[in-house]
């Protein structure tokens, strides 16, 4: 009995010098239950595996697109973590929305890509449309010829899906062509305006009613990015400003739209210098979760009532970039109310 108490007057001591003094024996760094969360930090990048020539890497290729990260610009002064910023700051309830600039008609749509391609294959389907050609990796899907009701010359159609503005939306554009004379090269813009518009709004009207069913097209899904088309940058001098890949024309259109979302009242605008002369309102339905409470607090933020010049400025015939200031003798503003003033303006535009 004397040696069994000893043994476990003996095991009993081991065991508190293991949980106090020596519990790095077992949960330290170099314990034998150490915490290995963090060890991916330490993991080497590989080399890319490099394939033979005339093989195609394509089977190697990145499956789900990875979007870079457009809001990092370090400002001065300490930080303060903001709240989060939604995709999509603008009417995010609306699935489908059709624009219209100028004879030009698209669809901006809510879902990627990926998930537009076989919603365009299924109306096609239920419509009773041929489909004669169908390229995924090009975002092309065209029909055969077609005799309509009521039309004495029968009509074919394409439908373009591209990625959105946005990141993880779409646009989807439709061409109509009659057949006559030359029925093999697709015209600039439709034959028929209003066919165009019609057969839009019923894919458009389609796609909404089915969505939340929406599969998933993998080879469109990594052709056609759902990334967006417009990013948050920095000058060499350390001043913000976006990026829209768009024609001048279709992004002054949309800044406009964008600027009364953000709570802009747009009190002048020079088209032929590309600026809109601008006063920020705010929302007065802000209620503890507005854009600036993170910078101001709960009180109203100072940027109320101040005037503002957006800038648009061609950077090619595809891409502009939009910048924000003070206008003349106004006082200025730092970059990180100017971020945030962008930042609203960002999500608005489509």
């Amino acid at each position: 009995m004397v040696k069994i108490t000893t043994i476990t007057r003996a095991f009993t001591m081991a065991l508190l010098v293991l949980t106090t003094s020596g519990c790095g024996y077992l949960f330290g760094d170099k314990g034998f239950f150490r915490d290995a969360s963090e060890d991916y930090k330490k993991a080497p990048e590989m080399e890319v595996l490099q394939v033979p020539e005339g093989k195609s890497n394509e089977a190697l290729q990145e499956i789900y697109y990875i979007p870079p990260v457009d809001e990092d610009m370090i400002l001065a002064g300490e930080f303060e973590v903001p709240r989060p910023i939604p995709l999509v700051a603008g009417a995010a309830d609306e699935i489908v929305r059709i624009q219209k600039l100028g004879d030009k008609s698209w669809a901006i749509i809510s879902i990627a890509p990926g998930q537009l391609w076989p919603q365009v294959r299924g109306f096609l389907g239920a419509a009773g449309l041929q489909i004669a050609r169908a390229d995924a990796r090009a975002g092309l899907m065209e029909t055969g010829w077609v005799p309509l009701e009521g039309q004495t010359i029968a009509s074919r159609f394409r439908f373009r899906i591209e990625q959105g503005v946005q990141r993880g939306t779409s646009e989807l554009h439709v061409l109509q062509m009659s057949q006559t004379g030359d029925g093999e090269n697709w015209p600039l813009s439709s034959d028929d305006v209003d066919q165009e518009s019609e057969m839009l709004r019923g894919v458009a009207q389609y796609v909404a009613n089915s969505t939340e069913s929406a599969p998933v097209s993998m080879i469109a899904d990594q052709a056609l990015s759902a990334g967006g088309r417009i990013s948050m940058q920095e000058t060499d001098q350390g001043t913000t400003f976006i990026r829209v890949g768009l024609p001048f024309d279709r992004a002054w259109a949309s800044l406009a739209r964008a600027l009364e979302a953000s709570t802009f009242e747009i009190t002048d605008r020079d088209r032929s210098n590309g600026v809109y002369y601008v006063r920020f309102i705010g929302s007065e339905e802000e209620d503890g979760g507005g854009w600036f409470d993170w910078l101001y607090g709960e009180e109203e933020h100072p940027m109320a009532g101040r005037d503002f010049e957006v800038n648009v400025t061609n950077e090619s015939e595809t891409s502009v970039a939009i910048a924000l200031s003070v206008q003349a003798d106004a006082d200025a503003i730092d970059e990180r109310e100017r971020q945030a003033l962008l930042v609203l303006i960002k999500g608005n535009i489509n």
